[in-house]
């Protein structure tokens, strides 16, 4: 059974900075932590009306939204069990103490939830009275609180359930340059337990805007899906697309970690709408019809496994040829692909140490040889 065959699985990706040299969660970005923070005491009621109106914003996890969505897709999804949601409401009904969430509030003054997303959306689909399209009373919790909804709780406790205390850091960036940096990393360090997030996924969470749908709508290209695999539940696709187009764009800046200059580049132009990016994702689909159609699926596999170092500069080395042209002869395309795979010079830059300047300028600049030939 192939990749594509098996929707449901997460295909294997070499890549220095998550497999081959050194873990993500261990890669550093040097960060200089020119931060405000302050605390805040929010009445439950008060922050389920900031929520609703967006005041306080849970960040999307879905890169193709549409400012319309009526739902956006919120972080990890919401992941939290029925017992677990209502032994939180049921534990401020009790007047026991919670504990405190991080909020970031952003230029334009929204908030938005850094740490505490669960009981965030706890509280207002309690509220809301509607969990999963059905009505929502309490299950897990005792008497006199059992089977009731928000709107049915006797009168004392709907008060003492409004007037709870949910105490927030409040994180503001004061740097110059309107950075994320410091934020950025707060964020993986806060993200510790069971399953930490991913560098894209917090990107999503930080980045939000425009140009992460443009990356949502190419991840959805049907060529791009069969040179890639099925859709990664981690956004490691969409991690590819946007190191591609970083890479493209931007390579005579890029510097170790990699995981720092993706988040500038997409920092720069998280506001980038899809008419702004026409020009260079047009370069991104073209690229990927060609190389499917010529190579296919084991286009980025040298060995079994993807490689994204071979992914990065074989995309950019064609994306580069086809700013200059149509590409019209696919069995040169094909050959001058193979011929790359056997390169010793290529081969050790996209193997070893491929985050290393010199092994992307490298691995890049010998794509771009290969392919600038092609008619």
């Amino acid at each position: 059974m192939t990749d594509t065959e098996n929707p449901g699985a997460e295909i294997e990706v070499e890549d220095s900075e998550h497999v081959v040299d050194i873990d993500s969660s261990e890669e550093v970005i040097s960060t200089i932590y020119e931060i405000t923070s302050y605390g805040a005491d929010y009445p439950v009621d008060g922050i389920v009306k900031r929520l609703d109106r967006g005041d306080i914003q849970i960040p999307s996890f879905n890169p193709a939204y549409t400012e319309s969505d009526e739902v956006r897709g919120f972080q990890r999804g919401f992941v939290w069990n029925r017992p677990q949601m209502d032994r939180f409401i049921e534990s401020l009904l009790l007047g026991l103490p919670v504990p405190g969430i991080f909020l970031v509030r952003e230029k334009s003054n929204t908030l938005l939830v850094l740490d505490g997303q669960q009981r965030l959306r706890s509280l207002q689909v309690f509220y809301s009275g509607v969990h999963l399209g059905r009505e929502y009373r309490l299950k897990y919790a005792q008497e006199p609180f059992f089977g009731k909804t928000y709107q049915e709780l006797d009168d004392e406790d709907r008060r003492r359930l409004d007037d709870s205390i949910i105490h927030a850091t409040v994180l503001r960036q004061d740097s110059p340059s309107g950075s994320q940096d410091a934020i950025y990393s707060i964020f993986e360090r806060l993200n510790t337990g069971g399953s930490p997030l991913q560098p894209q996924e917090i990107r999503v969470a930080l980045f939000n805007g425009p140009f992460l749908q443009v990356i949502g709508e190419l991840n959805n290209d049907e060529n791009w899906r069969v040179l890639y695999g099925p859709p990664s539940t981690r956004y490691k696709d969409h991690e590819l697309t946007l190191r591609v187009l970083a890479l493209y764009e931007d390579v005579d800046q890029y510097a170790r970690p990699v995981k720092g200059f993706l988040n500038s580049y997409l920092e720069r132009n998280r506001q980038r709408t899809s008419e702004e990016s026409a020009e260079l994702a047009g370069l991104f689909l073209a690229a990927s019809r060609h190389l499917n159609e010529a190579i296919g699926a084991r286009t980025f596999k040298p060995t079994r496994a993807l490689n994204a170092a071979v992914l990065d500069s074989v995309m950019i080395g064609t994306m580069k040829r086809l700013a200059h042209g149509e590409i019209t002869d696919h069995e040169a395309l094909k050959r001058a692909h193979d011929e790359l795979m056997e390169n010793q010079d290529y081969k050790a830059a996209v193997t070893f140490s491929t985050a290393a300047e010199e092994s992307v300028l490298e691995r890049i600049s010998l794509a771009t040889e290969a392919f600038e030939g092609i008619q």
